[in-house]
């Protein structure tokens, strides 16, 4: 595509002389190559301005910046007040909008994200709906994966995911819009066909992240501008913050106000290894039957949220329940059959907020000890390790406080933070800092009865290290403690 195409999409004060056909977008020096075109990105701990050199030395020799960049003179720079907001719109033309040909559903909240965005993908994909993905799990096209670094991607991965799936055929992509998204203008241009609210409460405010609460607010709302229709959780204390500036038709659900979408006789289950909940979804034109192999209230909400946006697309009540009863969600209350005499659940639960609700769902189930083995993440937000802390010291039985993700932070620094909030407090704990070895402890000790809750982690499968993605899965370290403690038994 030439240059100049390119930079249609863009509102200039000076175009370049010479024109360039430009066959790739990179924003990372080490991907640049002859015939690319290097955009500068600002981000937290780096500014892409600095690596424009790496980039021509690679090869490339188009360059996208916010300021002048100190290059030979066979380079062309191209001057725009916002790289970020750049970026959006010219990976729209370079891929030739294929954000236009698919039916664009728009998830944002502090929670439920991920469980609404799968619950809806099964629904529309059990009713004839070729459905994609993408959010905290990874992008999924026809059942196949490709991981995410990011809730939302980059604007050019979007775009670039948004190109195959029009190429193989997809008609609809639920995707889980984050409020760094908006913050960093990755979904600028988007119009969704219909955006949905879950909830919100504090997270992902310090530094590199969100200033304030209004400020993480206003972002989640922005959605809201950009559709056509729109989902709202009407029980949520911020719901009319929420829904203030969006001019679209729109639908509620709700427990405990008048909503479009509500539900009745619900019911928790319990069956040898699995926890559960069922209930009556109540529409506009009737009532559908549910029932999910996830346990707890937030999942009739995501379930109604879910529901909410299928029979918006025209699937039919019978195809709704149906698909509800097989669905499940990676790392989301997801449990682990391994050891007969327990239950054993990973979970992404990372904050305050997520970890009372799940802390709260499991002991309605009334295990005979709740253990729940977390940690929190380094280099940011220290804020959420008095939150785990605070929550786990006054709602589990047992705690074990181990690593998440340390990234360049001393992990034994992390668990002293979080143990401050059990001094003074009657609920035992041991600080195991090697995540693996604090699993295999939780299993070598486990009793008939337990629900063992491992969290923080969730769908992801590696630890951040020092910068680096390790390799970590936490089902692995299930499977093979629990061989290991059949073996012995059975010896």
């Amino acid at each position: 595509m030439l240059l100049s195409q390119l930079l249609s999409a863009l509102t200039l004060t000076s175009l370049p002389e010479n024109d360039y056909e430009i066959c790739d977008i990179v924003y990372d020096s080490r991907k640049a190559y002859e015939g690319s075109m290097f955009v500068c990105l600002c981000g937290i701990n780096t500014d892409g301005h600095s690596y424009a050199k790496s980039a021509y030395e690679n090869g490339c020799r188009v360059f996208l910046a916010e300021h002048a960049l100190s290059l030979p003179d066979d380079s062309c720079v191209v001057i725009t007040d916002d790289t970020r907001s750049a970026l959006s719109k010219i990976s729209a033309e370079f891929f030739s909008h294929p954000e236009r040909k698919l039916k664009l559903i728009g998830i944002t909240g502090t929670k439920g994200k991920t469980t609404v965005t799968k619950l809806t993908r099964d629904i529309l994909t059990e009713g004839g709906i070729n459905t994609a993905t993408i959010g905290t799990n990874g992008i999924f096209i026809n059942g196949e994966r490709t991981p995410t670094v990011n809730t939302t991607p980059e604007s050019y991965e979007l775009y670039k995911a948004f190109d195959k799936m029009v190429s193989s055929n997809v008609d609809a992509c639920v995707l889980e819009v984050s409020s760094q998204a908006y913050l960093t203008h990755r979904v600028d241009g988007l119009t969704f066909d219909i955006g949905i609210f879950t909830n919100l409460a504090p997270d992902h405010i310090g530094e590199g992240e969100h200033p304030d609460f209004k400020n993480y607010m206003e972002c989640k709302a922005k959605l809201f501008e950009n559709c056509r229709y729109a989902i709202f959780n009407a029980d949520d204390e911020h719901y009319t913050d929420i829904r203030k500036n969006s001019k679209c038709p729109a639908q509620t659900y709700a427990l405990t106000v008048h909503a479009d979408y509500t539900a009745g006789l619900i019911n928790e289950y319990k069956t040898d290894n699995c926890l559960g909940i069922s209930f009556e979804c109540i529409t506009l034109t009737g009532m559908i039957p549910v029932s999910l192999k996830m346990p707890g209230k937030f999942n009739v909400y995501n379930a109604l949220a879910a529901i909410a946006a299928a029979k918006r697309l025209g699937i039919r009540d019978e195809v709704i329940s149906e698909a509800l009863k097989k669905s499940t969600v990676d790392g989301r209350f997801e449990i682990i059959d391994a050891l007969p005499h327990c239950t054993i659940i990973i979970d992404y639960a990372h904050n305050g907020f997520s970890m009372q609700n799940l802390l709260d769902t499991v002991r309605r189930y009334s295990p005979r000890r709740l253990v729940v083995l977390f940690g929190s993440v380094g280099s940011r937000t220290e804020m959420r390790r008095k939150e785990l802390g605070d929550v786990c010291a006054g709602s589990a039985d047992f705690c074990v406080i181990t690593s998440d993700n340390p990234d360049f932070e001393d992990p034994e620094k992390i668990l002293s933070d979080i143990e401050e909030s059990f001094k003074g407090t009657a609920t035992p704990y041991v600080k195991i800092a090697d995540r693996a070895e604090a699993i295999r402890y939780v299993l070598k000790n486990a009793c008939v009865g337990d629900v063992i809750i491992l969290a923080g982690k969730g769908h992801e499968r590696y630890q951040l290290i020092e910068g680096k993605h390790v390799p970590f899965d936490e089902r692995a370290v299930i499977s093979e403690e629990a061989a290991k403690l059949a073996q012995r038994n059975y010896s």
